[in-house]
């Protein structure tokens, strides 16, 4: 291509915008004088992008929830289709967000422009006959090691990029990571998480605040934190410290923890923090996902090693007494629960392939524009 290339990137929600932010940066280092335009967030601009809509308001969790935003995305599609009509980009890379970006992918593929797609749909939870989906999509770059064969049996021009967590920093040293969160080095240490956005925080705090007030009746050794998520709220956290910042330190400091499900698990995995898995959606979205989930379990811990690394307790089962009876034997570092959940996330850690997945999608997208 004589010319630099105009590329749109679109993220629209919090984690596929830091995401995003990465593939803009190895772009921009691959591809001197690219052109990014993008629907995204403050990491997206940070990384030079020009925001043309920002997913701020965009972002939900749930089958349910997401009613409320469906004219909205229909809106932006609107102005997307528009601009593909125009032959504005050369590319269109898509990250994560499935419910908008199929949709997406379709209008760029039928304007004629490829589509890069970062981060697959999880139609390996929720059936695979919606592959069908992702047939205008050029390329798809998959960072779950089982993903590549599942969508290359099903015709879908595939390759493994490796999880971009591999390329986070490690957590403190324990000792260094609870002196930074006031907390006492000599102490065990539970970490809760659960979730990034308010809405999940919400849904779950009730049940893991009550939770940790049982391991601490069980253990009054044990001092607890949370992992803060920007603008959530934690009513009557009692003696539970409530972090709001990096949630690296919290992994840092854990000897185990209590997790939603979702990447929270991988991260645990990666700081080595044995856990519990929990969620809660909506009564209503709980119903539709429990009768079109096709996979055994949903932590990503326990996909990715292709058994129960870490036990599992959704919905009624995730009740305050079973996830403190869960998580105390992880709070022992000589425990055998913890021994054979530690040989299981060394394992997971190895399975997310080598840092630089970041690299190899604007690779990718290097060689799409040829």
């Amino acid at each position: 291509m004589s010319r630099a290339p105009r590329i749109y990137i679109s993220a629209g929600e919090p984690s596929g915008d830091a995401h995003a932010a990465a593939v803009a940066a190895a772009l921009r280092r691959r591809l001197p004088g690219v052109a990014l335009e993008a629907f995204g967030g403050p990491l997206l601009e940070r990384a030079g992008a020009t925001i043309l809509d920002r997913m701020e308001s965009f972002s939900v969790v749930g089958f349910v929830e997401a009613l409320a935003k469906i004219p909205a995305h229909y809106r932006l599609l609107g102005r997307v289709r528009q601009a593909f009509r125009a032959k504005r980009y050369d590319l269109v890379i898509l990250v994560d967000y499935p419910g908008y970006h199929l949709r997406a992918a379709a209008a760029a593929a039928k304007a004629g422009i490829p589509v890069l797609y970062y981060i697959a749909p999880q139609m390996w939870a929720w059936g695979a006959g919606r592959v069908r989906k992702l047939a205008s999509v050029r390329r798809l770059a998959v960072i779950l090691p089982f993903e590549e064969e599942f969508f290359r049996d099903r015709g879908i021009p595939v390759t493994f990029v490796g999880h971009p967590l591999k390329d986070r920093p490690p957590p403190p040293e324990r000792a260094a990571a609870r002196r930074a969160l006031s907390l006492d080095p000599a102490r065990p240490t539970l970490g809760l998480f659960p979730g990034s956005r308010a809405q999940e925080v919400a849904r779950h705090w009730e049940i893991f605040r009550a939770a940790a007030t049982r391991v601490a009746a069980a253990r009054p050794d044990v001092q607890v934190v949370v992992a803060g998520a920007p603008g959530a709220s934690y009513p009557e956290p009692g003696a539970i410290r409530v972090h709001s910042g990096d949630p690296l330190l919290v992994f840092g400091a854990a000897d185990a923890g209590i997790c939603k499900s979702g990447t929270t698990t991988l991260e645990a995995a990666m700081a080595d923090v044995p856990m519990v898995i929990t969620y809660r959606l909506h009564p209503v979205s709980s119903f539709i996902a429990f009768r079109v989930l096709r996979v055994p379990w949903v932590g990503l811990v326990n996909l990715v090693a292709g058994y129960a690394v870490a036990p599992e307790l959704l919905q009624r089962r995730a009740t305050p007494g079973a996830l403190a009876d869960a998580v105390l034997p992880l709070l022992d570092p000589a425990h055998e629960a913890t021994r054979r959940q530690r040989e299981g996330l060394a394992l997971v850690r190895d399975r997310l392939g080598a840092p630089g997945a970041a690299d190899r999608v604007a690779a990718i997208a290097a060689e799409i524009l040829g």
